[in-house]
C-alpha cells in the first residue's frame, strides 16, 4: 500500500500522542446507540496504540450542526459508551481544540483515551480551515485517519491535519482500503457486480465506471424498471424514471460494446401497493399488469443471478434488489445475499458490500457476517466505486 501503516509507528509510544480520527456519527434514539458497528470496528486501532503506551486524542463529527455548539450534537454521551466498549478508560473534552482541549491532554496517562468534542462545532472543521487544522494538529505528535466512511470530505479533521503532522493509515481504513483494493483495482476475474436502489440518476456515474471495470452487472431496484421500459416493456404503476430512459438505453449499449453482460430481472414480484404483505403475484417482466407495481425479482431472475455467482471470483454488492423494508418483498435480496454467503464460505468468492441501504439490508437476511468485507462507508464507498479521488485517502499517501 502507499500509506503509512500502524506497524510504521515506533513500538514505544508511551508519553505522545495519537491524534485518531474516528467516524462516530453512530445512530441513536433516544439517546441510546442503535447499532454499534462503526464504535467497534475501531477497536483494534485503539488496542494496537494503548498496548504501546500511546495517548489517544479521538476526534470525529456527529450530525450536522452547522459550524456552531449544539447541545443536540454533542459527543459527550459517547465517553461512557466507548469505554464499554472498548475497554479502556475515556475522559471526554467540552471542545475539540483550544484551552479546553489543551486541559484535557494535560490530565491524560499513557494508554489513556481522550474524546473531544463534535468538530463540526467549528465553521473551519467543513471548510477545511488551515488555522482550525493547526490547532487540531497542536494536539498530536502522529495523526491516524481511521474514518474511510468520512474520507470524502476534504474537510480539516480528514485532509488539513496531515499538512502539519505525520499521517498514517488505521486498522480500519488499512482493511477498507484492502477490501476495495481486492474488489475493483486489482481484482479475481470475473467480476459480478450486483447494483440496486430507486433511482438510475443517483448511481449513474457508479454504473459508467462498473461497466468498464466487471464482467457481469446485475440490476435491481426501482432502477430495473427504468430499463426494462427502455426495452419496451410495460411496467404499470412501478417506480419509474421517464426522462432517464435515453440514458438506460446508452447504458444498454455500452455494456454491450465493452463486453459487460447486463443482466435484468425475467420476471418479477409485482403487487396492487407498496405496503406490507401486499396482494402479489410473480410476472414475467413483459407481462405486467397495469394496475400493479414491481417490488422485487421473481425466482427465475433468482436462478439466473445464481448462476452468474457460480461463475464468479468478485462480487461488488451496492443496493438492494426490491423493497427490502417491507416483507415479503425483502426475499429476493435475502435469497441472493444469502447465496453469496454461501459461496463466500464454501467456495472462496471474495464478496465486498457497502452503502447505508445495502448494509441494512445484508444484516436483515442475517447474510452480512458470511461476506468477505461490509464497508461502513456510505458516500464514500460509493464515490470510491464511481472512481473518484477520496481526499482523505489521497492525504495519507507517502
Amino acid at each position: 500500500m502507499d500509506f503509512r501503516l500502524l506497524s510504521e509507528l515506533p513500538d514505544n509510544l508511551a508519553g505522545k500522542f495519537i491524534l485518531l480520527r474516528a467516524d462516530l456519527n453512530v445512530p441513536v434514539q433516544k439517546g441510546d446507540v442503535t447499532d454499534y458497528t462503526r464504535i467497534d470496528r475501531l477497536k483494534p486501532s485503539i488496542n494496537f496504540l494503548t498496548s504501546r503506551n500511546a495517548r489517544v486524542i479521538v476526534l470525529s463529527h456527529f450530525g450536522r450542526p452547522k459550524g456552531q455548539p449544539n447541545p443536540e450534537y454533542s459527543l459527550s454521551f459517547l465517553a461512557p459508551v466507548l469505554q464499554e466498549r472498548w475497554s479502556v478508560s475515556v475522559a471526554f473534552s467540552k471542545d475539540c481544540c483550544g484551552e479546553l482541549a489543551k486541559e484535557g491532554k494535560s490530565s491524560m496517562n499513557d494508554g489513556d483515551v481522550l474524546l473531544l468534542e463534535n468538530t463540526r462545532f467549528h465553521k473551519g472543521e467543513t471548510e477545511n480551515n488551515p488555522d482550525f487544522s493547526k490547532k487540531l494538529s497542536q494536539l498530536g505528535d502522529y495523526f491516524v485517519n481511521d474514518a474511510f466512511s468520512a474520507a470524502h470530505r476534504a474537510h480539516a479533521s480528514t485532509v488539513g491535519v496531515t499538512q502539519f503532522l505525520p499521517a498514517y493509515a488505521g486498522c480500519l481504513m488499512e482493511a477498507e482500503l484492502e477490501a476495495l483494493n481486492k474488489a475493483l483495482e486489482n481484482p479475481v476475474h470475473p467480476v459480478t457486480a450486483v447494483v440496486g436502489g430507486a433511482k438510475i440518476s443517483t448511481k449513474l456515474e457508479l454504473l459508467e465506471t462498473l461497466i468498464t471495470k466487471v464482467d457481469n452487472l446485475i440490476l435491481g431496484g426501482g432502477m430495473a424498471n427504468t430499463f426494462l421500459k427502455a426495452q419496451g416493456h410495460e411496467i404499470g404503476k412501478s417506480l419509474c424514471e421517464n426522462d432517464m430512459l435515453e440514458t438506460a438505453k446508452s447504458i444498454l449499449e455500452k455494456c454491450e460494446s465493452q463486453n459487460c453482460k447486463l443482466y435484468l430481472p425475467v420476471d418479477v414480484v409485482a403487487a396492487d401497493g407498496f405496503e406490507q404483505n401486499s396482494p402479489h403475484d410473480v410476472y414475467e417482466s413483459n407481462k405486467i399488469p397495469q394496475n400493479r407495481m414491481v417490488l422485487d425479482a421473481g425466482q427465475k431472475s433468482l436462478g439466473i443471478y445464481k448462476g452468474v455467482l457460480d461463475g464468479s471470483k468478485t462480487l461488488v454488492w451496492n443496493g438492494p434488489l426490491g423493497a427490502f423494508e417491507v416483507e415479503p418483498f425483502d426475499s429476493g435480496t435475502n435469497d441472493l445475499a444469502s447465496y453469496a454467503g454461501k459461496l463466500t464460505n464454501e467456495n472462496g468468492l471474495i464478496s465486498v458490500a457497502g452503502g447505508g441501504d445495502t448494509v441494512s439490508a445484508l444484516e436483515k437476511s442475517g447474510s452480512a457476517s458470511q461476506f468477505s468485507y461490509i464497508s461502513t462507508a456510505g458516500g464514500a464507498f460509493l464515490e470510491w466505486l464511481e472512481g473518484k479521488t477520496l481526499p482523505g485517502v489521497q492525504a495519507l499517501k507517502r
